[in-house]
């Protein structure tokens, strides 16, 4: 009966710790690993990753990726968290990893090449190096009173280079803008070249030449863009790149970025005046999205003098819950210097947007858009009523637009427009 007793203990020992390691591998499997990138199937399309300040984000499903909303102040950042290679399972061809590559997600840029041009370095004090080229191009057909035309536009050709140093403390970005339409082309040429410190917990700090967050979508890039064009406030106050030093937060409830450096818009400006861009977000539900959905609501100012003062402020409230997006802009300005000019007039302008994710490659978005480029004057208001269609292939690394515009003008003709637009990211 004893020995018994010690065999049927023995047993139970054996089966408890074959159950536990089970258990205890099974954890693993399932379990984010640092740096680890989840592979998919056609059956299972779960996505991982980290966000922009570092900090682990959970696996999550296509129906909460629908979530995802581009309305995080400095969003082009985000690009340093997902760098490094795609762990494949077995050899594929370039074009087969494409075919066969699953980005869904939309709030960020993807690209098609990121494997081959992503360079790892064993010694010394940059750890990755990832080379990147993009394209966004359309074709617009513009209906008017008594005239009709067609004409291709390059909105966006870049290439260049971002990494980060071996401790990983350190980012860095530079890119080129080949085509200039206008003006002296080693001042337009220039796109991005800043670091980024990551010493401080919860912060960045930026020093160089990068976008100004002079509201959301005048700060956004012109990768994650829901529409062809951006809105009339955001083409005229914002869509600017400036050389400076920021302060940029990130926390569960708030983010910021406080920036502080040239008013001149080109790398060889000098310093024409200090400029100020300042944005704050407050997000009631914290940053991770549930139940009740995602709500923003931001505010900001852009101030600064060249050759007169100017100021410009923007309010901003967003929501997205499951498949819809939603967000209203509107912005008042005394003087303002942005990407499309230097003006000293006072002028002003909303945006109101809505989109609906019919499925994760599908949306649908509309937008109303008025703009009054001098308050001083009446009956010069231009309202733009846009409706259109974003077929995301693979993500925003490989996307095709449908936009249709009625521009309506109080002292002008109204004009139809019908754009195809075109993104690739390699």
């Amino acid at each position: 009966m004893k020995r018994f007793l010690i065999i049927f203990a023995l047993l139970i020992s054996c089966s408890s710790v074959q159950a536990e390691n089970e258990y205890l591998t099974q954890d693993i499997l399932e379990t984010y690993q640092e740096g680890e990138i989840a592979l998919v199937d056609d059956d299972d399309t779960l996505i991982d990753g980290l966000n922009m300040f570092g900090e682990h984000m959970e696996l999550t499903s296509p129906k909460d990726e629908e979530l995802e909303t581009p309305d995080d102040i400095e969003d082009e950042l985000k690009l340093f968290s997902t760098m490094g290679k795609t762990k494949y399972t077995k050899e594929e061809t370039i074009v087969g990893k494409i075919l066969k590559s699953k980005i869904i997600r939309t709030d960020i840029p993807s690209f098609l090449l990121k494997d081959e041009l992503t360079f790892d370095f064993n010694k010394g004090p940059i750890k990755e190096i990832e080379l990147y080229g993009g394209h966004r191009g359309s074709l617009a057909s513009i209906f008017k009173s008594h005239n009709y035309t067609t004409e291709y536009s390059d909105l966006t050709t870049e290439f260049g280079f971002m990494g980060k140093s071996r401790n990983d403390k350190i980012d860095f970005r530079l890119s080129i803008l080949p085509i200039v339409k206008h003006g002296n082309y080693l001042e337009n040429m220039w796109g991005d070249i800043y670091i980024v410190d990551n010493h401080i917990k919860h912060h960045k700090i930026l020093i160089g030449r990068s976008r100004g967050q002079v509201g959301i979508e005048g700060g956004s890039s012109a990768y994650t863009l829901p529409f062809i064009n951006r809105s009339q406030i955001a083409r005229n106050f914002g869509n600017l790149r400036t050389t400076a030093v920021k302060l940029i937060g990130n926390f569960e409830y708030a983010d910021y970025s406080l920036s502080l450096g040239s008013s001149g818009r080109y790398l060889t400006s000098g310093m024409p005046g200090l400029d100020f861009i300042g944005w704050v977000n407050i997000k009631p539900f914290g940053s991770k999205d549930g139940k009740l959905g995602r709500l923003t609501i931001g505010g900001g100012l852009n101030s600064g003098h060249n050759r007169f003062n100017y100021n410009v402020g923007t309010v901003y409230i967003g929501y997205k819950h499951k498949k819809l997006w939603t967000n209203f802009e509107a912005s008042i300005a005394d003087g303002y210097n942005g990407g499309a000019a230097l003006s000293s007039k006072k002028a002003g302008g909303f945006a109101y947007t809505l989109g609906w994710k019919v499925k994760p490659y599908l949306q649908l978005i509309g937008r109303i858009d008025n703009f009054d480029p001098d308050r001083s004057v009446s009956h010069n208001c231009k309202t733009e009523y846009t409706a259109g269609i974003n077929w995301f292939i693979k993500g925003q690394a490989l996307r095709f637009v449908i936009n249709y515009v009625f521009s309506k003008n109080q002292n002008a003709h109204d004009s139809h427009k019908i754009i195809l637009g075109t993104q690739i990211l390699l």
